[in-house]
């Protein structure tokens, strides 16, 4: 049996929402996997900040500043990749932001913002590199989702909402992209611990998971590490679930 391959050695990966957290992470384990890197985000100090780390991993990386709901600025950072590094072969969309509260309480404005970073910039960057995937009939883009999106969370606005239209854009893209030998496949996280996560806040939610702890962010990444690469060769419109085993267990009940 041939062991699967989770090299990225002469790829280039394109990870947007990269200065921190789930991103910087994913970024930096393509790095160590082989691939040259560009972060992209709307922080250009600690994007550059995240190149030097995948620089001192021996890869090269380019910290690009860009706003992912505008499509000029999208294809800009796509044509500059190019020119930079040659080609795209593998997308993350990763960026997000948050507007907390009930959904009936949510303002139309933030409504808009969450929409348009993480549908709409969703959409136009894998639109943008799946153009140059297409080219060379190879490729690979991954969806950062959310078992939110599965099982609905309230209170976190239109969170939920525009995850699931995440996961359908997989699919659909999944199906359209495939003549091209262009993989789309989602990663479903449940809470992840990043340098900005107070544990202390989910020690309630831990006790719903069946590991009994929170995702570490090298976790997710290495996930997202085999769906980039060829060891994932035959999976594509896949949501791979990475939340310890709680999306199918049942609700405990409350204590009496």
């Amino acid at each position: 049996m041939t062991i699967p391959d989770f090299s990225l050695t002469g790829r280039v990966a394109l990870v947007t929402g990269a200065k921190r957290g789930i991103g910087r992470s994913i970024a930096l384990t393509f790095a160590e996997a082989g691939a040259d890197v560009v972060v992209c985000g709307r922080t250009l100090s600690d994007l550059e900040k995240v190149a030097g780390e995948i620089g001192a991993l021996g890869r090269r990386s380019l910290a690009v500043k860009a706003d992912v709901s505008v499509k000029s600025e999208v294809d800009a950072l796509v044509d500059r990749v190019v020119q930079e590094f040659g080609t795209i072969d593998v997308l993350v969309n990763n960026v997000i932001v948050y507007a907390r509260g009930p959904l009936v309480e949510l303002a139309e404005e933030d409504w808009d913002t969450t929409v348009n970073i993480g549908v709409k910039g969703y959409f136009l960057c894998a639109q943008a590199a799946a153009r140059v995937m297409i080219e060379k009939k190879k490729g690979s883009i991954i969806n950062l989702v959310s078992t939110a999106g599965i099982r609905p969370t309230g209170r976190q606005g239109a969170y939920s909402i525009i995850k699931a239209a995440d996961e359908m854009m997989v699919k659909l893209l999944a199906a359209e992209l495939a003549e091209y030998n262009i993989r789309v496949n989602a990663l479903a996280p449940t809470v992840v611990k990043t340098e900005n996560t107070n544990v202390e806040m989910f020690r309630g939610f831990m006790t719903q998971l069946p590991l009994g702890r929170l995702t570490e962010v090298e976790e997710l990444a290495a996930a997202a590490l085999f769906l980039a690469s060829d060891a994932a060769s035959y999976i594509s419109g896949h949501t791979l679930v990475v939340d310890g085993g709680r999306i199918n267990t049942f609700p405990r009940p409350a204590q009496r």
